[in-house]
């Protein structure tokens, strides 16, 4: 099994192995920590996302040496060696001791179910043996659960167009092919035909994914269960080049039961994340913007619990420009819009972890606020609400409130990720109340 180091989000890691047992750093080989190094150095990303170094930062500490914090981006890393560096989000669990990060890994799958290109929806978490597998495993497990509901539904199939030189006469006679291949042979017809078969593009694909799975996971669980699938596919030839077949694929009624497996396919194939960092040699990565995860969770349980009561919620809005001369320029696009009736709140989501320290604002971000006074001045309302994940030193904190003087109240609430209907709930209450 490969070895694993688990951390969560801005832990320390060093490679001096003085430190190896200094609860304030996590401890990698030399050689390993070396490797990390040379990883973070080669990832690439798009032009729209920060360099990776922005997350996975590189300083140096008196008599340490090189340290390495990651921060804002959580999932699994495997770098050259095979050496994995699993990251978990930094989730407060109040005076409950999670063993293992067993429960802060469900709290993060439910998080990811809730974003839009995350390709599974129907998992149960229940189901999974997280205590037995790092978040890799967990996602190959999710695939493989998702084929056997395939399997049960039935492998699609359709007409393929076959040639053969056969003994009997069947579908269209190729004449220039059966002069070269027949002179001889007279009893023989060689023809194009159509055939009924599974051997389709979409199911190339998944047989070619569950063979790269079964060389890939260290799971003895995954490996039994690929097996176990792939006796399902004996008639089907994997694909061998995946971007042929991709392209051949079209997701309609037909094929709706492909679609969510046909994301997974293209991650695992051409070992993509769910952003759009890649990586080279013999590195991987399956990382996720807890950002986004973070504003995507609270959207979804925001619209669970409010539009029941008469909200209108949107995401994203894009209502408003922060100015309109000479044309429409630099779009203002909170995270969540709430409206009943004439009122209208604006709410912003930021995973950050704030302190107790009014003197330095409590680690609210001064850009932030003025984005938030933007958006109370163009949307035309006093209600503004920032969103942070709570921590366990704001864990029962005091109303804070900040007033403009002119009309803008900005207001924080502290979302407990464990117990997410009830802050959601408790959100709700606050905003009945300032009616």
């Amino acid at each position: 099994m490969a070895k694993l180091l688990e951390v969560k989000e801005f832990d320390s890691i060093t490679g001096n192995v003085d430190f190896e047992n200094d609860e304030n750093f996590k401890y990698l080989d030399a050689v390993v920590f070396q490797n990390l190094i040379e990883f973070i150095r080669e990832f690439s990303g798009d032009d729209e996302i920060a360099d990776i170094l922005n997350f996975m930062r590189i300083s140096y500490k008196r008599n340490i040496g090189d340290v390495i914090t990651i921060r804002n981006y959580v999932g699994l890393i495997q770098i050259k060696n095979g050496y994995q560096i699993q990251v978990l989000p930094k989730i407060s669990f109040g005076e409950y001791n999670d063993v293992g990060n067993q429960e802060t890994k469900k709290v993060f799958l439910r998080m990811l179910k809730s974003m839009k290109n995350f390709p599974s929806k129907s998992f149960n978490d229940a189901s999974l043996k997280i205590d037995k597998m790092n978040l890799y495993e967990i996602f190959i497990n999710m695939y493989l659960k998702e084929v056997r509901q395939l399997i049960k539904k039935g492998i699609k199939s359709a007409y393929l167009r076959q040639e053969d030189n056969l003994s009997y006469y069947k579908g269209k006679l190729l004449t220039s092919q059966h002069l070269k291949k027949n002179i001889i042979h007279k009893e023989r017809f060689y023809v194009a035909y159509d055939e009924f078969h599974p051997n389709r593009s979409e199911n190339k694909l998944i047989k070619a994914t569950l063979l790269k799975l079964h060389q890939l996971t260290t799971s003895s669980e995954n490996s039994k269960e690929i097996k176990q699938l792939l006796t399902a596919f004996e008639m089907i030839k994997p694909s061998k080049n995946y971007t042929k077949d991709f392209s051949k694929v079209t997701i309609d009624r037909n094929t709706k039961d492909y679609e969510m497996l046909l994301q997974w396919s293209k991650v695992f194939l051409f070992n993509q994340s769910f952003t759009t960092f890649s990586g080279r040699k013999n590195s991987r990565a399956l990382l996720f913007p807890m950002e986004s995860v973070f504003e995507s969770y609270i959207a979804q349980q925001i619209k669970k619990v409010f539009e029941p009561n008469d909200w209108e919620i949107s995401t994203q809005d894009k209502g408003y420009f922060l100015f309109t001369e000479p044309k429409e320029q630099f779009a203002l696009r909170p995270d969540i819009v709430c409206q009943k009736g004439d009122r209208i709140i604006i709410m912003d989501t930021k995973w950050k972890n704030l302190i107790n320290n009014s003197r330095v604002n409590y680690g609210i971000s001064q850009s932030d606020m003025y984005q938030m006074y933007a958006y109370s001045k163009k949307y035309k309302t006093s209600e503004i609400w920032l969103l942070y994940p709570l921590n366990d030193e704001m864990r029962n904190h005091p109303e804070i409130k900040f007033e403009s003087g002119d009309g803008t109240s900005v207001k924080l609430h502290f979302v407990d990720l464990v117990n997410i209907q009830r802050t959601m709930e408790e959100l709700l209450a606050k905003l009945e109340v300032d009616n």
